[in-house]
């Protein structure tokens, strides 16, 4: 248990975002024809994107959102993540500036022009 306490830092986004885009998928309100999420990479992990929201899957015709997650206990989202999400959205094929941006996170929101979603959104879905 101990070990695992001392290592979380270091995997807690591989455990944690499977859930978010689960719960995500089963949450109202998404972007119109949402009917996919999960995450985005190229061979080369630049950009790795935590959340891609899409028409459809294996292969998208239209990409609905863009998203990070920031699962930090004593950190909320805040402008040097926005920026940061806003350059990977950039290099998304299909996103532009009018796809809609998402942050989930633990600890809060600090900045305007994304929809937040908290942990009480994402446990929200499954009661």
């Amino acid at each position: 248990m101990e070990r695992i306490r001392r290592s979380w830092t270091s995997w807690r986004g591989t455990a944690i975002e499977p859930l978010i885009q689960d719960s995500l998928r089963r949450m109202e309100g998404l972007p119109e024809g949402t009917s996919a999420i999960g995450g985005y990479w190229t061979r080369t992990n630049h950009p790795e994107i935590d959340l891609i929201g899409a028409d459809g899957e294996p292969i998208a015709k239209k990409i609905t959102m863009v998203g990070s997650v920031k699962w930090l206990e004593n950190r909320p989202f805040d402008d040097h993540d926005l920026r940061e999400l806003i350059v990977r959205q950039a290099q998304v094929p299909g996103a532009d500036t009018s796809t809609p941006l998402y942050a989930v996170s633990r600890s809060g929101c600090g900045v305007e022009g994304v929809r937040h979603v908290t942990p009480e959104d994402l446990l929200e879905v499954w009661r």
